[in-house]
């Protein structure tokens, strides 16, 4: 029982280093020698751990990719509030953009798991957009889904290249606008009065 809990604790360690190295440094750049000096280990216990740095990659990745806890705000409030969460993001001064793009795009090898752990990604926050649009009795709920995740995206690759969290804060406006096309009543949106018809008091 002590043996096992302390291998879990030890992978624990080693993937808390290598999120830390690979999202801030690059996966490319950062090699297992390295996460195994920055922890204070051998290679081989690494290795006894995660026996490529393939496996190491997956690992990394699996373990960023949760579910969004469950909520009881309103179905409106959770969706922009996505927005603002991303823009709270960015400010932080670390950002350096979404991991799982990040991984496709610095291994650039199609059948590599890092791909599939990355589409599993996009799709989840697509169907959490989507459960909530139809909450909402959005007809559309899956089309209007994937262009409110298109505008996080956006937002995101936005950021990288400005550096400036106001991007989120823009996409948000555009998330209003699209939600509000679909004649959704957000808080921005403002009711005109009804003009009286004719003969009315």
């Amino acid at each position: 029982m002590a043996r096992a809990a302390g291998r879990a604790a030890m992978q624990e360690r080693i993937l808390e280093t290598a999120d830390r190295l690979f999202y801030g440094q690059g996966i490319r750049a950062v090699g297992v020698d390295t996460i195994a000096a920055e922890i204070g280990i051998s290679k081989r216990t690494l290795y006894n751990h995660f026996p490529s740095k393939d496996d190491l990659i997956v690992a990394y990745l699996s373990r960023r990719l949760r579910p969004a806890p469950p909520s009881d705000r309103p179905p409106m409030e959770q969706i922009l509030g996505a927005f603002d969460r991303l823009e709270r993001t960015i400010s932080t001064g670390v950002f350096r953009g979404c991991p799982f793009v990040n991984a496709v795009a610095e291994l650039k090898e199609p059948a590599h798991a890092a791909n599939r752990i990355a589409l599993a990604f996009k799709e989840q926050r697509r169907a959490w957009f989507e459960a909530l649009l139809r909450q909402l009795g959005i007809e559309d709920a899956e089309s209007l889904s994937l262009q409110l995740q298109i505008l996080i995206d956006g937002a995101i690759a936005a950021a990288i290249v400005r550096g400036d969290p106001k991007v989120a804060a823009a996409a948000r406006e555009a998330a209003t606008v699209l939600l509000e096309a679909a004649r959704v009543e957000t808080k921005s949106s403002r009711k005109k009065p009804r003009r009286p018809e004719r003969g009315e008091a």
